[in-house]
């Protein structure tokens, strides 16, 4: 089964759960809810880039979404540079951009209030 073609359904790891990677009308409705995040350059993925006050804010920040994410086993890539927080959300299983991914997005989003 292809993993490369949006829309294309593909298997999640150990579930055996179909998991579908987002149409382009679906990237749309997304990007315009989740005001923060853009379109990741030559990846199908959504990005966020935080600013803390320092180093021990941004990375209290990155453990409540380590947290986070491991209930909801979907781990994003990120990187940490002292007070800045830079987050990238993928499906690796469906080689793309899914419904875990923003489902994950609306929750960071929420720790911030």
């Amino acid at each position: 089964m292809p993993l490369t073609d949006f829309g294309t359904p593909c298997f999640e790891k150990g579930a055996k759960a179909m998991v579908k990677s987002l149409t382009d009308a679906e990237r749309k409705n997304a990007l315009s809810e989740l005001k923060d995040w853009r379109r990741a350059e030559g990846r199908d993925a959504i990005l966020r880039s935080f600013k803390f006050k320092n180093f021990s804010e941004a990375w209290g920040f990155m453990c409540r979404v380590a947290l986070l994410a491991e209930t909801q086993d979907h781990h994003p890539e990120w990187s940490n540079v002292y007070n800045r927080v830079e987050i990238l959300l993928s499906t690796h299983d469906c080689n793309g951009l899914s419904e875990r991914d923003l489902k994950l997005a609306r929750a960071i989003d929420a720790l911030l209030g």
